[in-house]
């Protein structure tokens, strides 16, 4: 057995790849999650792909689509993001760039910050937004339990014990836009602009052409990408 972390992921490709050649098999584990996933794997997983050998999945627990299960989330589409950054101004960023997405989002997080995080996704989102806070998933004292994001630090402040563990965090979208919000002309010109620009230079065009909320569009662009997706 060797340990394997983002520290040394690099230096442990060379050990795998010398095990591989020699006709011996490897296999990449976990104590918690899937590999790779959030978690260490995915480059040790890359460079072995590159030199040649194969790569065989075997499905496990996945924290994400487990918590996604139990959450009595009706929405088709989810957004898998991870672990938010730990500083609370990058947090914040990353937050304010999901903010529109009409997808319910997912977010793993760890004990010494979740009540950060769901002040910053308060904050951020809004405290209407429902989110589910599953912790401790297949596991003991496992807890599944949704309110508003406005409610969620009072439920967690009081009791401690709901403090630990590991998070995932389901998130509700932001609403879909009420099209009667913009104009006809500009959402044709929105229609117009998406059918040969990327998603955002669209919607910066439009708003300068129409005088629109950029907010709006945004969202109305993500809805029409959506419908044309399906």
């Amino acid at each position: 057995m060797m340990a394997l972390h983002r520290h040394n992921e690099n230096a442990t490709v060379e050990k795998v790849v010398n095990l591989l050649s020699r006709g011996q098999a490897v296999a990449l584990v976990t104590d918690a999650g899937t590999p790779g996933i959030s978690d260490p794997g995915a480059i040790l997983v890359k460079l072995v792909r590159e030199q040649g050998y194969k790569v065989v999945p075997i499905p496990g627990a996945s924290a994400a689509v487990c918590a996604l299960s139990a959450a009595g989330i009706t929405t088709a589409q989810f957004l898998f993001y991870g672990f938010l950054p730990a500083s609370g101004g990058q947090r914040r960023r990353e937050l304010e760039a999901l903010k529109l997405q009409p997808y319910t989002i997912i977010f793993y997080e760890a004990p010494h910050r979740i009540l950060e995080c769901l002040t910053d996704l308060a904050k951020v989102l809004g405290d209407q937004r429902r989110v589910t806070i599953a912790r401790e998933l297949t596991k003991l004292f496992e807890t599944i339990h949704s309110c508003e994001l406005g409610n969620a630090l009072v439920w967690l402040q009081a009791d401690p014990n709901r403090q630990k563990g590991e998070f995932v965090l389901l998130v509700s979208g932001a609403e879909a836009p009420n099209p009667a919000e913009l104009t006809e002309q500009a959402q044709h010109i929105l229609k117009l602009l998406l059918r040969d620009l990327p998603l955002k230079h669209a919607v910066t065009l439009s708003a300068e052409i129409s005088g629109e909320s950029r907010n709006t569009l945004y969202s109305q662009a993500l809805l029409l990408q959506q419908e044309k997706n399906q």
